[in-house]
C-alpha cells in the first residue's frame, strides 16, 4: 500500500484496503485498539485479513462461510482491545458467529478513569515466500470498528522490521505493553503473549513517511506522565466533533491569529458566544456531505463528523497532528494528567508542499463541504436528554467493573423441548445503580425477545436465570437495556463476562449451524484450501462458485478438488490439518443429515493417512 496523509476529501480510503497486506506479503497478526465496536465489523476485519478485502463490510456479511474461516484462521492471532462497554448491541438476535470473536475482543478501562479512546492497527506481514525480513503497518485512526459513516481521518505507515530499536515508536510500544494490564476480567495468556509480541517488532520499525513530509512524532495520553498538547503556532486549524470552553479557548490563545474550527453543530451550541468569537470561522459539515455522496444512510449508523486534526503553522513548516484525541480537556492537558487514553500521530513538512491551514480547511481544501456555524440555543429537552446520559454512563461502568459472571449447565428435555444449556448471570455482590429504573439483559444471540428484568436481582445480589437455550447460542457476550428514572433515555449496550461450564463442543456445534448441507461443506472446503495471499481463490470459493452438486458444478468438477486436496499436501502449511478438523466438526450421528457425501469420507481416509504427523497446526 502506498504511504499517504491527506485532508482533500476526494481521497477516499476503504476500511478493508487498510488492512490489505502489501504485495508478496500475507497477515501474520494484528493488535488494534478501540473506543467502541459492533459485532458486525469485527466478523468482518478477519475476512479482511486472512481472506480477501471487499467494496464494504455489507458484502463481506452476506457471506457466513467466508466469516468463519475468517474468525477460524485470525482467532489466536488478532487481539482488539476496547473499552469497557461500548461494545454496541441490538435487540434483534445476533449471528452465533459472534461467539468466535470471544477470544479476540478483550475489554480494557482507562487507568485515570476516563475513557480508553485510542483507534489504531498494529498489523505484521509475512513474506509469502517464506524467507526474508517481516513488514509491519500503523494504522492511526479517528473512527471505531463500527458501522460508523462519519467523516474521518487515517494515517497509514508502512515499514520494515529491523534490527536496531527505532526510539520515535516508544510511545505506541509503552501502550501495547500496558494494555494487557488494562482489562476487567482476566486477559487470555494468548492474547497476552500475542500483544507483546508484535509490541516488541513493533519497537524496530523503520516507517516510511508519507509524502510531502519530513518527520513524524508519535504521543499516547493518559498513560504515563508525558502529555500532548499542541503548542504555541503562527495560525491553527482545528477539526473536533467534541470540544469545550475550556480547551477551546486555550487552543485559540496558542494562534497569534485567529484559528478556524471545524466542529459538530450540536457540541458548538453548548459552547459560550464568547469562546467561539475567538475563531475567525466556525464552521460544520454541510448536510450534504454529512453522509457518504450524499445518499440516504442506515438509521442505526452514525453520520457528520468524526474526524480529529490539529493544524498549526510553525516557521516554514506545516504540523498536521491526526488521532483519536478531541478539543476537550478528558483528551488533552496542559502539563496536566489526562483522563483519557488517546493517540496522536504529528507530521512536519514544508507549508509550500503541504499547504497552509486555509490551503487544507479552505474553500479548495476540506471547506468546499463545510458551511457557516450558526448559533442557536441548546434546548432544555436535549441539555435534560444529556444529563440523563452522563448518569446512565456512571452506572455503565459500575456494571463493568462489578464482576458479574455467567454459568452454564445442563438442561434436561422438558415436554417437547429439545435438551439444551441453562446459563445463569451469577451477581458475587449487591450493585446500587442510583440512575437506573429498568434494567434488563438477555443473551446476544437470543435477542430482546428473551430479556431478563435483573435490577432487583442486582440490588440484592441473586443470580439471575437467563434461560435455556441450543448449545450452538451460548455466548459470554450479553446485552444490557439501561432506563433511566424519566423512562425517556436508554442505554444499549454489551459486555462479555467469564463463562464457568462451557462444553468443548460448543465450537463444533456452531460450524454444524452454519454449514447444514452439501453445497455449503464444499464452498467451505474451497475456502480452507484456498492459499495464503490469494484473495481471487478466497473470494470466489465464498461466493459459491462451483459449489453445486455432489462435486461442484457437475462430475467433472471433482479433478480441480482434487488437485487442491494435493496441492495442499505437498505444502504442508496445515490447511489439510483445517480440512480435518472441520470433518471431525461435521460428523453426524443421522447420515441423512451430514453434509459432509459418504464418498468424500472416503477419500479423506486415504488423504488422511498421507498427512504427516507432525501437521497438527492450522491457522
Amino acid at each position: 500500500m502506498v504511504n499517504r496523509a491527506s485532508l482533500d476529501p476526494e481521497a477516499r480510503v476503504l476500511y478493508g484496503e487498510s488492512l490489505a497486506a502489501p504485495s508478496g506479503y500475507v497477515f501474520d497478526a494484528a493488535v488494534a485498539t478501540t473506543y467502541s465496536l459492533d459485532f458486525e465489523t469485527a466478523l468482518a476485519a478477519p475476512v479482511s485479513l486472512a481472506l480477501f478485502a471487499a467494496e464494504n463490510r455489507d458484502e463481506i456479511l452476506g457471506q457466513p462461510l467466508a466469516l468463519l474461516e475468517g474468525a477460524e484462521r485470525i482467532a489466536d492471532r488478532l487481539a482488539v482491545y476496547c473499552d469497557a462497554g461500548h461494545i454496541q448491541a441490538q435487540t434483534q438476535p445476533q449471528s452465533r458467529l459472534c461467539s468466535l470473536l470471544e477470544k479476540m475482543i478483550i475489554e480494557v478501562a482507562a487507568p485515570q478513569g476516563g475513557a480508553f479512546h485510542p483507534k489504531i492497527w498494529v498489523l505484521r506481514f509475512k513474506p509469502q515466500s517464506g524467507t526474508g525480513a517481516a513488514k509491519m503497518r500503523l494504522l492511526v485512526l479517528s473512527r471505531n470498528l463500527t458501522r460508523d459513516r462519519s467523516w474521518d481521518i487515517s494515517l497509514c505507515l508502512d515499514g520494515d522490521v529491523t534490527r536496531r530499536v527505532v526510539p520515535l515508536n516508544k510511545p505506541i510500544v509503552d501502550l501495547l505493553k500496558r494494555v494487557p494490564r488494562l482489562t476487567v476480567q482476566p486477559v487470555a495468556e494468548e492474547a497476552r503473549a500475542l500483544t507483546l509480541d508484535v509490541a516488541a517488532d513493533l519497537n524496530r520499525v523503520a516507517w516510511t513517511l508519507p509524502e510531502p513530509f519530513e518527520d513524524l512524532s508519535l504521543a499516547v495520553n493518559g498513560i504515563g506522565s508525558e502529555v500532548w498538547a499542541p503548542s504555541a503556532c503562527a495560525r491553527m486549524g482545528v477539526i473536533s466533533p467534541f470540544c469545550d470552553d475550556a480547551t477551546l479557548t486555550r487552543l485559540a490563545r496558542l494562534s497569534r491569529e485567529k484559528p478556524v474550527l471545524v466542529g459538530r453543530s450540536d457540541e458548538l451550541a453548548a459552547c459560550s458566544p464568547d469562546t467561539l468569537a475567538l475563531f475567525e470561522r466556525v464552521s460544520v459539515l454541510d448536510e450534504m456531505a454529512a453522509s457518504e455522496d450524499g445518499e440516504e444512510a442506515e438509521p442505526e449508523s452514525l453520520q457528520g463528523l468524526h474526524a480529529k486534526a490539529f493544524i498549526q503553522e510553525v516557521g516554514w513548516d506545516t504540523v498536521l497532528t491526526v488521532g483519536s484525541g478531541n478539543a476537550t480537556q478528558a483528551a488533552l492537558a496542559n502539563r496536566q494528567v489526562v483522563n483519557n487514553v488517546e493517540v496522536f500521530a504529528t507530521l512536519t513538512g514544508k507549508a509550500s508542499k503541504v499547504g497552509s491551514v486555509e490551503n487544507i480547511l479552505g474553500a479548495q481544501g476540506f471547506g468546499r463541504l463545510l458551511c457557516p456555524f450558526v448559533a442557536g440555543e441548546v434546548s432544555a429537552e436535549a441539555a435534560a436528554v444529556k444529563a440523563a446520559e452522563r448518569r446512565l454512563e456512571e452506572d455503565r461502568r459500575i456494571l463493568c467493573k462489578a464482576g458479574l459472571a455467567l454459568r452454564c449447565e445442563r438442561a434436561p428435555a422438558v415436554g417437547e423441548d429439545a435438551p439444551g444449556w441453562r446459563v445463569w448471570l451469577v451477581v458475587s455482590r449487591p450493585l446500587v445503580l442510583t440512575s437506573v429504573a429498568s434494567a434488563f439483559v438477555w443473551p446476544i444471540t437470543r435477542g430482546e425477545g428473551h430479556r431478563c428484568d435483573v435490577l432487583a436481582a442486582l440490588a440484592a445480589g441473586d443470580d439471575v436465570d437467563l434461560g435455556v437455550m441450543p448449545l450452538a447460542d451460548l455466548t459470554r457476550f450479553v446485552a444490557f437495556q439501561l432506563t433511566d428514572a424519566g423512562g425517556e433515555t436508554r442505554l444499549l449496550f454489551s459486555v462479555g463476562l467469564p463463562m464457568e461450564g462451557v462444553p468443548a463442543e460448543r465450537h463444533s456445534a456452531i460450524f454444524r449451524s452454519i454449514i447444514t448441507n452439501r453445497d455449503a461443506f464444499f464452498r467451505y472446503l474451497r475456502l480452507l484450501l484456498s492459499e495464503l495471499g490469494d484473495p481471487f481463490a478466497a473470494a470466489l470459493a465464498a461466493q459459491g462458485a462451483g459449489g453445486e452438486g455432489t462435486w461442484g458444478r457437475g462430475g467433472g468438477d471433482d479433478v480441480p478438488l482434487l488437485e487442491d486436496l494435493v496441492r495442499a499436501l505437498c505444502s504442508g502449511d496445515g490447511r489439510l490439518t483445517a480440512v480435518e478438523r472441520l470433518i471431525t466438526r461435521l460428523a453426524a450421528e443421522d447420515s441423512a443429515t451430514d453434509p459432509v457425501p459418504a464418498e468424500f469420507r472416503a477419500l479423506w481416509e486415504a488423504f488422511r493417512a498421507a498427512m504427516p504427523a507432525e501437521a497438527d497446526h492450522v491457522h
